[in-house]
């Protein structure tokens, strides 16, 4: 079995896949002081609970946007999988090129997202994950990866709202009944939630008459997507993608 990890601004996700499958995921929230004792002590809870054991894992690859827990992780994963870490980067093979101007500088989990978008759905496509930050990216049919945006998350932007202005409470993320609100709290639930809808239909939009390609899919990926479920303009939820992606990655790097 292979033991992916997708290491976000907030979330660790972590999935154990054989062959095509994902046969379980966890997620653990992200925590700059954990030690790799830490991080194999709660590894270890996990498989166990489980059923699973660390002797049955082939591989490990990690995808990360947090530089900072990285070397943490590779030794954990050394220690008690004895296991070294495939890293996500553009420097390994990929099966995309890159128009990106530096793609050194590209997220772990914008490449990710981009192979297992064209290893299950095929190009040209446009990739949208909605997490901490909401990343767009554009896949042309000859899987160039051409760029894209990226935008506040809708949790930070909720955040910031509570946060700079005073006398505005956080709220929970629920649709409210009707856009014309008629309480302080139903009336941020329906600027913050439809204002984001509205961003991003309005950006894969864009995206779409730029790129001026009939065939394009546009995949949505990332824990808030289910805020736009039923949206029409999306082809294809997927919130397992990026960790599809890893194991497509690891297939074509170990």
């Amino acid at each position: 079995m292979i033991l992916v990890i997708d290491v976000g601004n907030t979330n660790i996700k972590l999935a154990l896949c054989e062959k095509e499958e994902i046969l379980i995921s966890w997620r653990i929230s992200v925590k700059n002081n954990r030690t790799a004792d830490e991080f194999g002590v709660e590894l270890l809870k996990m498989f166990q609970a489980s059923g699973y054991t660390f002797d049955t894992v082939e591989g490990v690859i990690i995808s990360s946007v947090v530089p900072s827990v990285n070397y943490t992780l590779t030794h954990a994963c050394e220690f008690y999988l004895h296991k070294t870490p495939i890293m996500v980067s553009c420097e390994l093979k990929t099966g995309l090129t890159y128009g990106y101007a530096d793609p050194t500088s590209l997220g772990a989990d914008r490449i990710a997202n981009a192979v297992g978008a064209i290893t299950h759905y095929g190009s040209p496509c446009i990739i949208f994950d909605l997490g901490t930050a909401s990343t767009f990216g554009v896949v042309d049919r000859n899987n160039c990866f051409l760029g894209g945006c990226i935008a506040p998350g809708i949790k930070t932007s909720l955040d910031a709202l509570s946060t700079q202005a005073s006398k505005l409470p956080l709220v929970e993320l629920v649709p409210p009944a009707s856009i014309i609100a008629d309480n302080t709290t139903a009336n941020i639930q329906a600027g913050v939630i439809y204002g984001f809808q509205g961003l991003v239909k309005n950006i894969v939009s864009l995206m779409k008459q730029e790129l001026n390609d009939p065939n394009v899919k546009v995949i949505a990926t990332g824990g808030l997507t289910q805020l736009l479920d039923g949206a029409d303009w999306i082809d294809v939820y997927d919130r397992a993608l990026t960790l599809k992606g890893l194991l497509a990655l690891y297939k074509m790097n170990a």
